[in-house]
């Protein structure tokens, strides 16, 4: 369901090609007049995460900007642009990538249909990038396509190369990176959806 001003009326997504993810944050949390311990608090994120995201230092994951939507009561489109799909099948030619800002680009493997439960998503990380651990209800599989990523989910700490595989509870402190040279393709799988249409 679409988050609505306090008037009632829906909070329209900002141009994403002008506003970047940190700016619209902190335009967000002004407007709401929270302060950055109060976000914090409302979203489970650290504030100096959520410092260091306002000021473009770092991006937030897919997760944390779940987090960050709910708390700052717009919807997760506030801050990305999900394609729709009207089918169920895909086609390679005809990619359906997900609009964020962020040097990792995501594919939305997914369809829309009553009682989705789960994303799937190709997730191609650049050289040198790493996601910020997380923590959500859930499941997570991660399975490598093209690449070697350094993977942890609680006490397993490894390297995962091209048809490796990790299915896991997503309860679990776990994160991703890539420490080659070269970008890394990731295909996952999880639940709850992120983004499901209510």
């Amino acid at each position: 369901m679409t988050k609505a001003k306090a008037d009632g009326t829906p909070w329209p997504a900002p141009e994403k090609s002008i506003l970047p993810v940190g700016e619209r944050i902190k335009t967000r949390r002004k407007e709401l007049k929270m302060t950055l311990q109060e976000l914090a608090t409302e979203s489970g994120l650290s504030a100096p995460f959520i410092s260091q995201a306002e000021r473009n230092l770092t991006i937030p994951s897919l997760v944390s900007l779940l987090a960050l939507a709910e708390a700052l009561s717009v919807d997760l489109n506030y801050f990305m642009t999900i394609p729709n799909s009207e089918t169920i099948v895909n086609r390679a030619d005809a990619p359906r990538r997900i609009e964020a800002d962020s040097p990792v680009e995501y594919f939305d493997l997914s369809s829309q249909f009553e009682g989705r439960r789960m994303d799937v998503m190709l997730i191609h990380i650049p050289p040198g990038y790493t996601f910020v651990t997380e923590q959500r209800n859930g499941e997570h599989f991660r399975f490598v396509v093209e690449g070697e990523i350094h993977a942890t989910a609680g006490d397993i700490d490894t390297i995962m190369r091209a048809g490796d595989s990790m299915h896991f509870d997503s309860r679990l402190p776990h994160t991703v990176g890539n420490r080659s040279k070269e970008k890394a393709i990731l295909l996952y799988a999880g639940s709850p959806s992120l983004f499901k249409k209510e």
